[in-house]
């Protein structure tokens, strides 16, 4: 374990009872990025981390809780992302904290405290924003195909569940091919307790491959015991499908299952007009995957 992670990670440590923006961890992404021959100087992909914390809560001067939804948005070319426990345990410091007289002046202190501590800790802007109850309804993956829908993936046999680029198979013509594509069979692991992580992936790819889908599937089944952190493996597979189909358009995003009461979204595109307009705003809730 990289000794910035063993802060929190893999140890049980109670939540803080009182503010504690020390215990914030900022894990650098070049860390696992090196293995991927991802360069920080130029990055193949621009992109974004969502991620929504469901559990922030604090009290007014008057004693009276408020709760909500937190959505915080910070660009992927930050040098580092804020490990997620730490966080968990971050906010939870909130909660029987008093801030301002009333609601509105509460949430503008606390996002002004979180906003700072973030900022600082990932020396790069963060977005946020809070909900008390859902305002927004859009949402960016409407036209994408369910891999594991297709007829085939019920006659095929999925026996490959460590990473391996060699199950993505295509043939390269004259004639593009665009796809979208998503399965709700995303899984992998945390890389320091192992612990599974569900979700579902999206992914836009335009490319003279004639792609197969259900090879495009098996692919994604591999993964399920790789040991990463959520943006990792987003990046993992955009550097696949970049490296193996020489896209013209690609998007990659794995929208995770909230875990600790945190879910994080990673968004990766080769350009800015694909990337999906809604996830990738804290201004806006989005309505939730399948898996989230």
């Amino acid at each position: 374990m990289n000794p910035i992670e063993s802060k929190v990670l893999g140890k049980q440590i109670s939540h803080p009872r009182e503010y504690a923006p020390e215990i914030l961890v900022a894990v650098p992404r070049q860390l696992n990025r090196e293995q991927y021959h991802i360069h920080e100087q130029s990055l193949p992909f621009i992109g974004v981390d969502a991620w929504h914390a469901y559990e922030l809560g604090f009290l007014t001067q008057k004693g009276l809780p408020v709760a909500g939804i937190l959505k915080m948005v910070y660009a992927c070319n930050s040098q580092f992302l804020v490990e997620s426990k730490s966080l968990k345990l971050y906010l939870n410091s909130f909660n029987m904290g008093k801030y301002g007289n009333n609601r509105k002046d509460g949430i503008a202190l606390v996002l002004e405290t979180i906003k700072t501590d973030l900022t600082k800790l990932l020396k790069t802007e963060v977005e946020l924003a809070f909900y008390t109850q859902y305002e927004q309804n859009s949402y960016d993956f409407n036209d994408y195909i369910l891999l594991e829908d297709e007829q085939e993936a019920n006659n095929v046999s999925f026996d490959v569940y460590k990473e391996n680029m060699d199950l993505l198979t295509s043939t390269k013509t004259d004639k593009t091919q665009e796809l979208k594509v998503s399965t709700n069979l995303l899984r992998s692991n945390c890389r320091i307790t192992h612990q599974p992580d569900w979700g579902s992936a999206f992914i836009h790819l335009k490319s003279k491959h004639q792609i197969d889908k259900i090879a495009l599937l098996k692919y994604l089944v591999s993964i399920r015991n790789e040991n990463h952190f959520h943006e990792e493996i987003c990046e993992m597979l955009y550097k696949r499908l970049l490296d193996k189909f020489e896209p013209e358009i690609l998007m990659v995003a794995c929208l995770y299952t909230r875990r600790g009461g945190i879910d994080i979204c990673p968004v990766r595109a080769n350009k800015k007009e694909y990337l999906p307009p809604n996830i990738i705003r804290a201004e806006l809730l989005t309505k939730q995957a399948f898996r989230q």
